[in-house]
Parts: C-alpha cells; sequence; structure tokens
C-alpha cells in the first residue's frame, strides 16, 4: 500500500512538473504589447497605449492589485475603437516591468508613473482611470498634476476614507495573507495558468493577464504593494480633496447590498462632490468583469461622460 502511496505521489508530482513547464511555454510564447519605456535609474516599464493621436485627452489607466496593463487590453480595444487613445501600464515588477524599490507605497507608485508619462511623449491633457485599490494611486497622481488632468473614472475604486471602515482591516490582512501565500508559492502557481483570466479579454491580454498570474516576480511585487495600502492611503489622504471642476464618473459592480452600503456611499463620494459627476452600477457584472469584452461598454460609457463634461 505504501508502495502505491508513494508511485502515486511521484506521478503527481511529475504531471504538475510537466503542466508547468507547458504552462512556461505558453505564456511566454507571442510578444508582448507596448513598449518599454526607461524612467531613469536603470529601470524601465512597460507601456502600452493604443488609439489614434489627435486633440483629444489621453486615458491614463491605472490596475488594481495583483494587476497590470493585461486587465485594460478589452477596454482599450474598445476605446481604439471609438477613436481615443488610451495609455495602460505595469507597474514596477508587475507584468513585463523592473523591478522597483520598496516601499511599493503611493509616493513611489505615483512618483514612477509621473516618470512614465514624462517620458512617453504623450502630451496632455489626460483622464485618469483607476480600478480597485489604484484608486488611491490616481487620486494622488490628480492632486500633485492638477494642470494635466481634465477628468477622472473611477472603476470599483478604494478611497482613502475605505480604509477606516467597519470590515477593512480584515479585508486587508486577508489580501495581505494571499499576496504572501503568492510571493512565496510563485512557482507552483504554473499549472493554474489557464485560472489567470477572470476578466474576459481579447487574445493577446488574456495571454499577459494568465503569464502575470503564474509568475513568482509579479507575485512578490503585488505583496510589496499590499503591504503598503494603509500608507498608500494615508498618502492619498494628505493629498487633498478632488477638484469639484473635475468631472468624476464612478461605476460599480454587482448587485447592491445593505451590508456594503457604507462601503458603496464611500466609493461614490468623488461623483457626489463633482459638479458633473456620474455614478453607475453594473449589476450583472463582478469586480473584474467590469473590465472585460461583456460589460466594458459601461465603462466607455461613463468616460464619454467625463469627456462631454469637460467640453472634449
Amino acid at each position: 500500500m505504501l508502495r502505491l502511496v508513494l508511485l502515486a505521489l511521484l506521478f503527481l508530482a511529475a504531471a504538475w512538473g510537466a503542466a508547468a513547464v507547458a504552462a512556461e511555454v505558453v505564456s511566454r510564447s507571442g510578444k508582448p504589447r507596448g513598449e518599454m519605456v526607461d524612467i531613469g535609474g536603470g529601470r524601465k516599464l512597460r507601456l502600452v497605449c493604443e488609439g489614434p493621436r489627435s486633440a483629444r485627452p489621453v486615458v491614463w489607466m491605472e490596475a488594481g492589485a495583483f494587476s497590470g496593463a493585461a486587465d485594460f487590453a478589452a477596454l482599450q480595444q474598445k476605446l481604439t475603437a471609438k477613436g481615443l487613445r488610451s495609455c495602460a501600464y505595469d507597474r514596477a515588477g508587475m507584468g513585463y516591468s523592473d523591478v522597483g524599490p520598496n516601499p511599493r507605497d503611493g509616493d513611489a507608485i505615483v512618483g514612477d508613473l509621473e516618470k512614465l508619462v514624462a517620458a512617453s511623449g504623450e502630451v496632455g491633457p489626460f483622464v485618469i482611470m483607476g480600478h480597485s485599490m489604484a484608486g488611491l494611486y490616481v487620486r494622488q497622481f490628480a492632486l500633485r498634476n492638477p494642470d494635466k488632468v481634465v477628468g477622472l473614472v473611477l472603476l470599483d475604486a478604494v478611497t482613502p476614507e475605505m480604509i477606516g471602515l467597519d470590515g477593512a482591516q480584515v479585508f486587508v490582512d486577508r489580501m495581505t495573507d494571499l499576496a504572501r501565500v503568492g510571493a512565496f508559492v510563485g512557482p507552483l502557481k504554473a499549472p493554474l495558468y489557464l485560472m489567470g483570466d477572470r476578466i474576459g479579454l481579447p487574445a493577446a491580454g488574456k495571454r499577459e493577464k494568465r503569464r502575470g498570474f503564474i509568475s513568482a516576480r509579479q507575485s512578490r511585487a503585488a505583496y510589496a504593494e499590499v503591504l503598503s495600502w494603509r500608507a498608500a492611503a494615508e498618502q492619498a489622504k494628505a493629498a487633498g480633496e478632488l477638484d469639484p471642476a473635475w468631472p468624476v464618473a464612478v461605476i460599480t459592480a454587482g448587485p447592491p447590498s445593505e451590508r456594503m452600503a457604507g462601503w458603496s456611499a464611500v466609493r461614490q463620494a468623488p461623483a457626489k462632490g463633482s459638479r458633473a459627476g456620474s455614478i453607475d452600477n453594473v449589476e450583472a457584472a463582478s469586480h473584474t468583469t467590469m473590465l472585460g469584452l461583456t460589460y466594458g461598454d459601461r465603462v466607455v460609457a461613463g468616460l464619454e461622460r467625463v469627456l462631454a463634461a469637460a467640453g472634449r
């Protein structure tokens, strides 16, 4: 019996290893979209800009936790079809970008974004779009660069005030635990390659998303970011309040919940504080699928409301 158990374990280990090798080969196939941009200090970040250049604002996209430019592949495709230019990127250590120094708090991430924008050659003004935890980073960027920003689109986005709500610390602790596990068992995730896309992305974005999902390096970078979430919230709050003249579209996902009413109210606050704010809840979508091919048109509609309110 013991021999049979050992043989079964050896077989499973061999199968897992073979799946890992196959996943790694598939994940590295195909050229990544975009280009590597030098931001100084010996580091480069991967930048994906799509759509025609024009006098209209460029949409700069900031992905949520554990994520990068791949998350916006469907939205960029939709914006290009509308004749709008957009830029998404991989933060330091995420996707194809070089690793950055710790801590990976708001100051570090926004500082990198400022360098990337300057080095990209993209001319403003910009609409800044942030998903999930990126709500902290886009707020800080906008307040540090008000001359470059004409509006914001916040997608199920975190605000500094949310960190102080009931249950927030439990959520942060769970995300920290998840990131810690991913950071130390990243290589073991390789056979889970096909689980990497929970958004509904076009082929190129799907491949990039899956590659990042099984990357130990990306897992470590995500862990470094999660460790600094509370600091990032404090830094975003210290940056000040959004200019009420900026149009703000808040788009949320999922059915309304009384249990999450406090979180929803705080999420909606940036739009309610704007003279041209709008709120849209995509009830059939999830926190991730709101970015994909199926529900992304609602995000595009929110962006168009911001552009119209800004006279662009």
